[in-house]
């Protein structure tokens, strides 16, 4: 689902209305799992490697594999503290608008209902301030949102392309992708019950034209069928292979709902702005 995201700052009428995290929000909650189900919430791939063929390497699909160690380190980021602030900054429509920030930075995009205000909230939800409203209309972001995680990074909420999508879309973000300094890595969303649609394939052609470096990461994958699931991530990674030169090779896959690749996620989010380096030891 699209939606305007929004923080409830503390108020003189009192607290804000605070965001409950999901009861596999953190590591030291999943671990309570079984391992079998524990290691398919921290690493969804896991859970298909039995359905694939012998002879399709799957080395590809774990390019970043990081250990529980990595994971919990970068949850560390997610978590608010009081010399730690996670802040929703401002939104913007035009260059102008947008804030001057020296700290890295990473996007998320998609199309319009491909769940991407549901992953963020997901990301966000060991931040008990920080409230993602996600809307069942689609296109409901219509500005550029900021959120400032401490001083480590920067989260920007893109509004979404297709149906509802802004009239002026084009004109706020190519700006913002073709002319952010600190823009670290763009995450673009694609439906797993969808797959690669034509819009997809445009905002794929626009990170590329610009050398952007980006990533796919695959949404809704509790509502895929584990077969259709598969059959999307040799087909985008044989498209990663043969398409495109900025996209990190490996796609991401997660589940908003059940928390499935989350963690992941956001251990990647913290390596690529340089808040992580990943220890040497196996998964």
């Amino acid at each position: 689902m699209s939606a305007q995201v929004l923080l409830r700052f503390r108020s003189a009428a009192g607290p804000v209305s605070r965001c409950h995290a999901h009861q596999l929000a953190s590591v030291s909650q999943a671990a309570r799992l079984s391992e079998k189900k524990l290691k398919g919430l921290l690493y969804p791939f896991s859970d298909l490697e039995a359905h694939l063929s012998r002879q399709v390497d799957q080395r590809r699909f774990r390019l970043f594999q990081p250990n529980m160690e990595n994971l919990e380190r970068a949850e560390k980021l997610f978590i608010p503290s009081p010399k730690h602030h996670i802040l929703y900054s401002t939104s913007a429509v035009r260059a102008v608008h947008m804030p001057e920030l020296a700290q890295p930075e990473v996007c998320f995009i998609g199309r319009s209902n491909v769940g991407k205000s549901s992953l963020i909230r997901a990301l966000f939800s060991l931040a008990p301030e920080v409230e993602v409203r996600v809307s069942k209309t689609p296109g409901h972001t219509r500005t550029l949102n900021f959120f400032t995680v401490g001083k480590a990074f920067t989260l920007v909420d893109m509004p979404g392309y297709g149906h509802r999508a802004p009239k002026d879309f084009v004109d706020m973000v190519e700006p913002y992708l073709q002319e952010r300094q600190n823009l670290v890595r763009t995450f673009l969303l694609v439906d797993g019950g969808a797959g690669l649609q034509k819009l997809d394939l445009a905002a794929v052609e626009m990170c590329e034209e610009f050398g952007i470096p980006y990533v796919l990461v695959v949404t809704k994958i509790d509502r895929t069928r584990q077969g259709a699931l598969l059959t999307l991530l040799l087909q985008l990674h044989d498209f990663i292979k043969d398409q495109t030169s900025t996209c990190f090779a490996q796609p991401f896959i997660v589940s908003s709902v059940q928390y499935s690749g989350v963690h992941l996620l956001r251990c990647f989010i913290a390596h690529v702005t340089g808040n992580l380096q990943l220890s040497s030891k196996p998964t």
